[in-house]
């Protein structure tokens, strides 16, 4: 495997399926089948999960809410998409653990570093829920966080496009799409894929960063086994 110990970034959007809100079982249930291949080939993988598909905080905090209760509720709504995925997980027979950066010891493990990384070394899968624990910051930075604690090879961020285009290919068709691209190169052109503290903690601590589609089925496993596929970010010796 070209990453034998991966931090997987996927969004809560990604749950919803065809719908507009909450967590459609049968996409659910791909992506478990998907990871689970993974695990099975004995690559060792932590997940991040938002919950933008239940609440997101910044939009809670435009609406007028508090910005610090906003966040918590968000932070919440991960724990909710992370239990799912866990419980999608082993129905496929994969020993799954989630641990949140928040106490709520009759549901999930609390953080702490060396189980996560014991339960990596047994070759469990590992979800981080409740992002950083704080408000104010992103499911991307809680995503960098654990995946320099865990020190893991790379960063994959599964979202619904192929990769980061040089616009937005919605609305400027001509866009075109970066094979890689630096990590200053994706701050100064102010980028959208991944939030940009995730992008610049990723770069002080040398962690490569993969964004691709995981909505297309084998893309996870093609990636595992060195085929290129969405965006690099990295350093210019990452190209």
């Amino acid at each position: 495997m070209r990453y034998p110990r991966i931090l997987l970034k996927l969004s809560g959007e990604a749950l919803v399926g065809e719908g507009n809100y909450g967590i459609d079982p049968e996409t659910m249930r791909m992506m478990a089948e998907e990871i689970a291949e993974a695990s099975r080939m004995g690559v060792e993988i932590g997940i991040v999960i938002g919950g933008g598909n239940i609440f997101r905080g910044l939009k809670g905090a435009a609406s007028g809410m508090d910005r610090v209760t906003a966040d918590q509720m968000g932070m919440l709504a991960t724990v909710i998409n992370s239990i799912a995925l866990q419980d999608a997980m082993e129905k496929l027979g994969v020993q799954t653990r989630v641990q949140t950066a928040i106490p709520i010891d009759t549901i999930a493990e609390r953080f702490i570093r060396r189980r996560a990384m014991r339960h990596l070394e047994k070759k469990r899968v590992v979800i981080f829920a409740a992002g950083t624990g704080s408000p104010f910051f992103t499911t991307d930075t809680a995503a960098a966080l654990r995946a320099k604690e865990m020190k893991a090879d790379v960063l994959l961020k599964g979202t619904k496009v192929d990769g980061i285009y040089t616009a937005d290919p919605v609305t400027t068709p001509s866009a075109t799409r970066y094979e890689t691209i630096t990590y200053m190169q994706f701050v100064e052109q102010r980028l959208k894929a991944i939030d940009s503290t995730a992008v610049t903690f990723c770069m002080e601590n040398s962690i490569p960063i993969q964004v691709f589609n995981f909505k297309v089925r084998g893309n996870l496993l093609r990636i595992l086994r060195g085929e290129t596929i969405g965006t690099l970010i990295g350093n210019p010796s990452s190209k």
